[in-house]
């Protein structure tokens, strides 16, 4: 078997009275597409992903994804996941929702993607403006997290946030408000903070959809181990535990159970 293949997108439409064609297809939604297509392939961390070459041609545009066959045959299950379930339910939110502006570009331009792949029994999946390859709104449902990181950078032309790299999920952009940062007098770049923060949650999944997140609160945070504190504070509650059998307090909070 060949190690690598190919993802096709094909869209069908028109600009005015012209077929779409590479030449009057805008750099603008060409961007677009590549974020959209990373988001499908790698939902998740997307810094260790193999190699994804893109051309396009005529037809009436035709963007073709090379990448690594392993990487064809995952999204080929997916296209025909969906084109059984007709739901992208299933998928995690960054996935989900690069489905999600597809189908919006096809309503407002009018037009039509049809997805294949380079596998032989790769079915083809047609979005267009009467398909519905929207999730769920019912499964999605606000909650409350805490994440801890460096923060890397803060701002934005268009929408204030600031940028956190965490050890568990990656590298995450939190909505801010413009009078957050413009109220900040000191650097908040490059140091730890622990961050509290709302957003959408699977109730399904438990999943987070990380496009949602709003800051609630900004927390400095230390998390080098510090000696003296904890050596006082067990000096502290030494306090409350004088005069009591530890031996005998566990054996009575054990009961009859036996390590």
């Amino acid at each position: 078997m060949e190690k690598n293949g190919y993802i096709e997108f094909k869209l069908i439409g028109k600009i005015g009275n012209n077929e779409l064609s590479p030449d009057n297809f805008d750099i603008r939604d060409i961007s677009s597409l590549l974020q959209n297509v990373e988001d499908l392939l790698f939902p998740g961390d997307k810094k260790d992903r193999p190699k994804i070459t893109y051309r396009i041609d005529e037809g009436s545009v035709k963007h073709t994804f090379k990448t690594s066959m392993q990487l064809v045959i995952a999204f080929t299950a997916i296209i025909k996941k969906i084109y059984e379930m007709q739901s992208i339910d299933f998928l995690l939110s960054k996935s989900a929702r690069a489905f999600e502006n597809l189908q919006n570009y096809s309503i407002q331009k009018y037009c039509e993607w049809l997805i294949k792949t380079s596998l032989q029994d790769s079915i083809q999946l047609q979005i267009t403006p009467n398909t519905k390859y929207f999730r769920t709104e019912s499964i999605w449902v606000d909650a409350e997290f805490y994440f801890y990181g460096i923060l890397k950078d803060a701002g934005g032309k268009s929408k204030a946030n600031i940028h956190l790299d965490t050890e568990d999920y990656g590298y995450l952009t939190i909505g801010t408000g413009e009078d957050f940062l413009r109220g900040r007098e000191e650097n908040l770049l490059y140091k730890p903070y622990g961050v509290r923060a709302i957003g959408k949650q699977s109730v399904e999944t438990g999943e987070l959809d990380t496009k949602s997140l709003r800051l609630l609160e900004l927390i400095e945070y230390n998390p080098k181990f510090d000696k003296e504190y904890i050596d006082g504070l067990i000096a502290k509650a030494s306090k409350n535990w004088k005069g009591i059998d530890v031996d005998e307090w566990l054996y009575e909070l054990r009961g009859d159970y036996e390590l």
